[in-house]
């Protein structure tokens, strides 16, 4: 198949009088290898439905539509919507773009099936999408992977081990039953415009869901205790009923601080509470 020739991105941006929106949290990838790169991050993407959350002006997109996804990008800048519908003209039947709040959508009701998500992710809203996905009791869920840009402290936050610096709730909540990386650094030059920190791509694909533990009871628990990362276990948790109790049984000392204790740990304690 003749892949369309498309014009470059800048010349795009220029012609539709585009500009990346701080109060949006946008920031433009130009690198045309960069951006096959992170789509080539999930493996074959050919006939694959992929959900893109903040296109801009389809950088990533492109790549994804030239490695023969059928996509479902999410834009909420309407200014943008004109040089999608191009690419939505040069890839036939491969793109579809809804104007709106990502946060508002649910991508499974959407595209009816399996499909992975690639984004880079506006700053302003990227954990809270990410945590809505890797949220929910229903596992696994209906995305096969995450493949998403984050600045780079949310992402050492992701991919955290225990006991280290980044370790917290964000890292027990991608954790505890997916597998989280780091694919690929990228240098806050390759963004237009650069901003003030460098960024990484996140990796995270489903795991085995721990027996007997809700996604609530963990949420609530890590909440509660990484409110207050400092404080031992004991004081922590006495806003969550039944926790305190729940210690010796999962095995953990009431003296220990958060970011000490395990995801099983963790698990194990969610467990005791049902």
């Amino acid at each position: 198949m003749t892949r369309p020739l498309l014009p470059p991105l800048r010349d795009v941006i220029a012609r539709h009088g585009l500009s990346a929106s701080k109060a949006l949290g946008q920031n433009f990838l130009f690198d045309e290898q960069l951006l096959d790169r992170i789509a080539a991050i999930p493996g074959s993407l050919k006939g694959q439905n992929v959900y893109e959350v903040g296109p801009g002006p389809g950088g990533l997109t492109r790549a994804l539509l030239r490695a023969g996804a059928n996509v479902l990008a999410v834009e909420r800048d309407h200014r943008c919507l004109p040089a999608l519908a191009e690419l939505a003209e040069a890839f036939p039947g491969q793109l579809r773009v809804i104007e709106g709040d990502a946060l508002k959508i649910d991508p499974a009701k959407e595209i009816g099936g399996p499909f992975h998500i690639l984004s880079n992710l506006p700053y302003n809203v990227g954990t809270a999408l990410a945590v809505g996905w890797l949220g929910g009791d229903t596992w696994p869920p209906e995305w096969l992977s995450l493949t998403l840009m984050f600045q780079r402290e949310v992402a050492d936050r992701i991919v955290a081990p225990a006991a280290s610096d980044a370790y917290g709730r964000l890292a027990i909540l991608a954790q505890w039953r997916s597998h989280a990386k780091i694919a690929m650094p990228v240098h806050r030059s390759a963004f237009t415009p650069p901003p003030k920190v460098m960024s990484a791509v996140v990796h995270i694909t489903p795991g085995e869901a721990p027996e007997g533990v809700k996604m609530a009871v963990l949420e609530k628990l890590t909440a509660a205790a990484f409110g207050q990362r400092r404080k031992m276990l004991r004081q922590s948790l006495k806003a969550v009923p039944g926790a305190l109790d729940a210690l010796e049984p999962a095995g953990i000392a009431a003296d220990r601080r958060p970011e000490t204790v395990t995801i099983p740990e963790w698990c194990a304690l969610a467990r005791q509470l049902g």
